[in-house]
């Protein structure tokens, strides 16, 4: 019954994404002379802003599946969403070329698992489930002796663990997360707790962020478009396979903001009121933003200096201080500097 299990497709409702109310603060329109909507980029451009749902296979490590990938595609540079042992399988989003500047914001989102542990003794059914409920919320937790993290305790979130199936020793749980949870700690604490010690059997990331397993696709598949393209000209299953890295940025707050205001926080400028068009209603001061062209084009991250109410409220001040820009400086003309040049 248990043999292979998470090589299937199991039915996960693995919504991570936030929902939120977007805000318009005035009217814009965007000169289609500059830029271009992130589906209908040239796909030598398409590639390297964009990122791959890949269905990790058993065995070798995240960061070699990567560069397999970035090879693959004859890329310079590539980088995964958070690391899988080598033993498990599912969701890494890698994100390509210049999408790589994104992808610590990836790293940080909620992450979804479906395990299968061994109890070392049988136990009712009963006292399993009741456990598990007690490991919901705030969790204290110890990185393994190998892990890629200093060994201190930390406090990680576990939002929900639903107990799937119990059958002797074996559990099949689902659980949701916050990033850096360590999922055969977890099933070594709960064995503590329940008396009779466990470990992690088996593991699959079915989430992270808003990756699923619905858009998942295989080294084979990659390969497979890649050559198609390259021996027929077909942009067709490539572009299928590979998403826009927009898409990876769906959880953090919007801004979007004026074509005007594009250059200059290419350059490095901090975004004032006036150049935003419109918002998410969960923006928080401190918090982390994405700021996007009126194309939907991703332009820099940023970190929040107001909140949404006040930038709807107020006519002017610093909304946001960019802290990494993505898109190239060239791709709008440097508006700000040509009104300057004017004024001299």
């Amino acid at each position: 019954m248990w043999v292979g299990f998470l090589t299937n497709n199991i039915n996960v409702d693995s919504d991570l994404t936030r929902q939120r109310e977007y805000i318009l603060k005035g009217d814009a329109h965007t000169d289609p002379s500059y830029g271009c909507p992130p589906h209908k980029r040239p796909l030598s451009f398409y590639m390297r802003m964009g990122v791959v749902n890949l269905d990790k296979p058993a065995g070798p490590t995240s960061h070699e599946v990567t560069a397999w990938v970035r090879d693959m595609l004859e890329l310079p540079r590539a980088g995964h969403s958070g690391s899988l042992d080598p033993r498990v399988t599912g969701v890494l989003p890698i994100m390509l070329g210049k999408a790589t500047k994104a992808v610590s914001a990836l790293r940080l989102s909620a992450k979804e698992y479906i395990c299968l542990m061994r109890l070392h003794e049988n136990v009712p059914e009963e006292r399993v489930r009741k456990v598990c409920d007690e490991f919901t919320g705030p969790i204290y937790q110890t990185p393994p002796v190998v892990s890629a993290v200093k060994r201190a305790v930390r406090i990680r979130n576990i939002y929900s663990l639903d107990v799937l199936e119990v059958e002797d020793n074996l559990v099949l749980f689902r659980v949701r997360c916050e990033a850096g949870t360590y999922i055969r700690k977890l099933c070594h604490d709960i064995g503590l707790v329940v008396g009779c010690g466990a470990h992690m059997q088996q593991l699959r990331r079915v989430g992270t962020g808003p990756f699923d397993e619905s858009s998942l696709v295989t080294l084979h598949d990659l390969k497979d478009a890649f050559v198609f393209w390259q021996e027929n000209g077909d942009e067709e299953h490539l572009r299928r396979i590979i998403r826009p890295m927009e898409e990876a940025l769906v959880n953090l707050p919007h801004i979007t903001i004026r074509d005007s205001a594009v250059s200059a926080i290419c350059h490095g400028a901090a975004l004032t009121v006036p150049g935003i068009v419109g918002f998410d209603s969960d923006i928080q001061k401190k918090g982390d933003v994405a700021v996007f062209s009126l194309k939907g084009e991703i332009v820099a991250l940023a970190k929040a200096s107001m909140d949404s109410s006040e930038i709807l409220n107020l006519s002017s001040g610093i909304a946001a201080i960019t802290e990494r820009v993505i898109m190239n400086d060239d791709v709008y003309p440097s508006r700000w500097n040509t009104k300057r040049m004017q004024r001299t």
